[in-house]
C-alpha cells in the first residue's frame, strides 16, 4: 500500500463527524452504487456477504415512521423524517460451518461503517441511528426481513448544512485501548 492510500484513509478517518441534522439533499442511486461496491470490501471470512442494504426516500420513511410508533405504542414517529435519505443496514446471516452467525453480524456492521465513511468523504452528512425499536417485529416486517435477518440501524443521510462551530469528539486515547496479552513479553 502506497503512503499516499494510506494517508488518505487515515484523514478521512480523522475528519469523519456525525452530522444530526442534515439537508434535504441526498445522494442519488446512481452515486451511491460505486460506495456500496467500495464498501463491500471489508473483512468477510469465506465471502458470504452476509448482508444487505434498503434504501428509503420519500414515503417509505413515512412507513417506517408508522411501524415505529407501533412497535413503541405511540403515534407514528417523525424520526424517519430527519433526513432524505436512509440506508437501512440488515444483517443477511448465510449457512456456513466455519463462520458463526455473530461474524456474519460483525461483517455487515462494518459494511455500514464503511459505507459511512465513503459518504462523509463525498461530502454527505451522515448519522449511524438505531433504537429499542429496531428488533421489534413491526419494523423487521416494514423492512421485509426474514426470520433469520436483524435489522442493525439505519444511516440517515442528507447534504451537509453550515455549522456554527465545528463538532468537537475527544479522541480516544491509542495506549488505553491497545495492551498486551497476558504473560507475553511486555515490550
Amino acid at each position: 500500500m502506497s503512503a499516499t492510500t494510506a494517508g488518505s484513509a487515515l484523514e478521512s478517518a480523522r475528519a469523519r463527524r456525525s452530522w444530526s441534522k442534515v439537508t434535504d439533499d441526498a445522494p442519488t442511486r446512481e452515486e451511491l452504487l460505486p460506495l456500496i461496491a467500495a464498501a463491500s470490501r471489508v473483512a468477510d471470512h469465506a465471502n458470504l456477504a452476509p448482508w444487505r442494504l434498503i434504501e428509503l426516500r420519500g414515503d417509505d420513511r413515512m412507513r417506517l415512521g408508522r411501524a415505529i410508533g407501533e412497535a413503541t405504542g405511540d403515534g407514528p414517529s417523525t424520526k424517519p423524517l430527519r433526513a432524505p435519505l436512509l440506508i437501512a443496514i440488515v444483517s443477511s446471516p448465510k449457512p456456513s460451518d466455519k463462520v458463526e452467525e455473530w461474524e456474519q453480524e460483525a461483517v455487515a456492521s462494518g459494511v455500514a461503517h464503511m459505507l459511512s465513511l465513503l459518504l462523509d468523504e463525498a461530502g454527505w452528512g451522515v448519522m449511524w441511528r438505531t433504537g429499542g425499536f429496531v428488533r421489534s417485529a413491526a419494523v423487521a416486517k416494514a423492512h421485509g426481513l426474514t426470520r433469520r435477518e436483524k435489522l442493525l440501524g439505519w444511516l440517515y443521510v442528507g447534504g451537509r448544512p453550515p455549522r456554527e462551530r465545528e463538532a468537537f469528539r475527544a479522541a480516544v486515547d491509542p495506549d488505553r485501548v491497545l495492551g498486551r496479552m497476558p504473560g507475553g513479553d511486555p515490550r
